[in-house]
């Protein structure tokens, strides 16, 4: 089965998945699992690299590659494995200059990725963008993601998924009120 970007682009900017953005449902996840696994799979390996050429391909490999993981492996650890691959197309969608030729509305999903890393300068570089291209309600986002990494180097919420060992601040935070869950 050929799927183009263009597909996956309807498919995640549909009125349906809209509202599952940022509030997914188990029946969402297996759908998306089951429509996307082998396509994610095969960019997972590079075989959708020519996608890399234009501002919409670069889109999609970021959605494809940091977004719906998340929904296909909730709670495992897979489910971040394809992140670095996502932030460097988004890098690359930037060095291109294709997030200028993306509307507006659709930037917050290709900058997602460095809002997703573990990395400082990815940090800063997802608050500066968001914060440039008046994305005010992500902005807010990125800065808190980024006071997390600055303070942790991390994103504790993770640790238990990635098997990784909390230090006790860590722990203290996770515990608290004021945690971030993911």
């Amino acid at each position: 089965m050929r799927v183009t970007y263009d597909e996956i682009i309807a498919f995640w900017y549909s009125d349906e998945m809209e509202k599952h953005w940022f509030s997914s449902t188990p029946e969402i996840d297996l759908q998306i699992r089951e429509r996307f696994h082998e396509l994610w799979n095969r960019a997972s390996k590079g075989e959708l690299d020519e996608w890399k050429s234009t501002p919409g391909g670069c889109l999609a490999l970021v959605i494809l590659l940091d977004q719906l993981p998340l929904n296909m492996y909730r709670g495992e650890a897979r489910s971040f494995c394809t992140e670095q691959q996502a932030i460097e197309i988004t890098r690359h969608a930037i060095d291109q200059k294709f997030d200028q030729q993306l509307p507006k509305e659709r930037l917050s999903f290709l900058y997602m990725p460095l809002m997703h890393s573990e990395h400082l300068a990815d940090q800063d570089l997802s608050v500066q963008l968001f914060q440039a291209a008046g994305l005010q309600a992500n902005t807010d986002f990125a800065r808190h993601h980024r006071e997390i990494v600055a303070r942790f180097g991390r994103f504790p919420h993770r640790n238990a998924i990635l098997g990784r060992e909390n230090t006790p601040e860590e722990s203290a935070y996770l515990a608290s009120e004021e945690a971030f869950h993911g």
